[in-house]
């Protein structure tokens, strides 16, 4: 088993063919992600195939910046956010706005539904991509966008397990120079048989030997991928200014003190009326 300071980020390039692949083994990244939300284990498993997906995509990134993955749909699922930084800080969300069944597959949870994934540079102008979630599983509807926005041939294999906490996946891409396409069949076929048990329980260097043992792999040295939300006192103060003053002393006028929920990682905000006070000034008898 993965140990839970252990999350880690692998890319390697294959030498002798044009290919380049990733792959990714966490525990502690999704246990805080979906503590204390009480999802079903189906959207728990879900998350946790998202989150080692949007692990795959930020590693392609760069430059400074962060990726965005967001599944909505009209089915139980209304909504499923990871969000992850060239760093691999983590955080994510779902939204279920009805009851979604332990034997429901990835399209009766999402119903009619698409995938927008959005790349934001700390510096430089974001962009979209949209893909209808119209394939039998997410990470094929990842290979879509791959090849839609990229004209990149791309295989993905997620897997997770939200009793044990423990998610993971495999990215094997062309490279855009590849002129032979055995090459990239080739290595699909031989990634395709990897087992949730193998990824979940072997150290990366070992699940490359069995599954690339024939290949001449080249292995770079592992990122560290943790979860981080960027909800602070600091920020729910400025989204407290940003409301106007008016707005704030009205909300003063019905209850003692503001509770701003960070729905990413369950932390709570609370203001009184000191901290207003120290925000817009004794402007209004209400705020003694």
């Amino acid at each position: 088993m993965i140990q839970p300071d252990a999350d880690l980020l692998h890319r390697y390039l294959f030498e002798q063919r044009d290919c380049r692949g990733e792959l990714v083994q966490l525990h502690d990244t999704y246990a805080r992600i979906i503590e204390g939300h009480d999802y079903p284990q189906v959207i728990a498993k879900l998350l946790g195939e998202a989150l080692a997906a949007t692990c795959l995509l930020t590693a392609t990134l760069k430059f400074e910046g962060e990726i965005t993955v967001q599944i909505q749909g009209d089915g139980p699922l209304s909504l499923l956010v990871i969000n992850g930084r060239n760093d691999q800080s983590m955080r994510g969300i779902a939204r279920l706005k009805s009851h979604a069944g332990s034997d429901m597959g990835f399209q009766q949870l999402i119903g009619h539904g698409q995938m927008v994934i959005t790349v934001a540079p700390d510096q430089g102008e974001r962009y979209q991509g949209i893909v209808e979630l119209s394939e039998a599983t997410f990470s094929a509807c990842l290979e879509q966008y791959f090849i839609r926005s990229e004209q990149l041939a791309t295989c993905l294999k997620l897997f997770a397990d939200a009793e044990s906490q423990q998610c993971g996946g495999i990215l094997l891409q062309a490279l855009p120079q590849q002129n032979d396409a055995d090459d990239f069949q080739h290595l699909q076929v031989l990634t395709s048989t990897l087992k949730a048990g193998e990824l979940f329980d072997l150290p990366a260097e070992q699940v490359l030997h069995r599954l690339f043992h024939e290949e001449n792999v080249t292995l770079y040295p592992a990122q560290s991928v943790c979860f981080k939300c960027s909800c602070s006192r600091e920020r729910s103060k400025q989204a407290l200014l940003s409301m106007g003053k008016d707005e704030v002393l009205q909300l003063f006028s019905e209850q003692e003190q503001v509770d701003i929920h960070c729905q990413y990682c369950n932390s709570h905000h609370v203001f009184n009326q000191e901290d207003m006070i120290e925000l817009f000034g004794k402007t209004n008898p209400s705020i003694h």
